[in-house]
């Protein structure tokens, strides 16, 4: 995908160094010496706070007659690793994440908790520079249409959760995921994963990333035991 400036998207702001640092994974600092305050760490932290309070706020306005435990369902696959790196491939954070040269030969820009973390530490740091209606513009622009998914298919998202709470209900033990291949080139590769329990191969699944194969393949796994109808 391409590239979205991010002065289109949060405006130009009077401390572009947050900016900077938001886009400055821990690895960087690390493999080239420079100070740990340098990289998004303290942004993630922070934005992390940011993220859910600008998500909570729009998930209560949406849904009026949902109790709390709905919304926080709704929301705890909202902010997860794997919806927030869909964002940051969508707006480009995977070409501008600065990375060590180590973390960058092992596929760090396309590593879903990396990316996750640089979309928490630029919220983090545009909040810091006075971008409140903007970030919550940018929720509800790339987050929000993910809720409405989400809310019709959980299962789907949580199909990890309902696997587990199956196989252990029935003889105490969890499945076991198990990358079988790795398809297509190394900056786009897709993962080809499967799920064995009580020494039984369960389902096979592709994902884009191995934490995607295994939400695919709980699925799979997940109407096969009818878990899910």
């Amino acid at each position: 995908m391409g590239v979205i400036l991010l002065d289109e998207i949060f405006g130009k702001v009077e401390d572009i160094s947050l900016v900077e640092k938001a886009l400055t994974h821990p690895s960087y600092t690390k493999e080239l010496n420079l100070d740990d305050l340098l990289n998004y760490e303290r942004l993630e932290f922070f934005g992390d706070s940011v993220l859910k309070l600008f998500t909570s706020k729009l998930l209560y306005n949406t849904y009026p007659e949902y109790a709390e435990g709905e919304l926080s369902k709704i929301r705890s696959i909202l902010v997860s690793d794997n919806i927030l790196s869909k964002i940051a491939f969508e707006i480009g954070i995977d070409k501008r994440i600065k990375l060590g040269p180590a973390e960058e030969k092992q596929g760090g820009s396309k590593r879903e908790s990396n990316l996750a973390c640089a979309v928490e530490a630029l919220l983090g740091a545009y909040y810091l520079n006075g971008k409140t209606i903007e970030i919550e513009n940018f929720i509800a622009k790339y987050l929000m249409p993910f809720a409405k998914d989400i809310d019709e298919h959980f299962e789907k998202y949580n199909a990890k959760d309902l696997l587990q709470q199956y196989t252990q209900s029935i003889n105490k033990t969890l499945p076991v995921y198990r990358t079988i291949a790795v398809h297509g080139p190394a900056h786009k590769p897709e993962f080809e994963v499967a799920v064995e329990w009580d020494d039984k191969i369960l389902a096979k699944a592709f994902g884009k990333s191995k934490k995607e194969a295994q939400q695919n393949c709980a699925y799979e796994a997940c109407k096969i035991l009818n878990v899910i109808k």
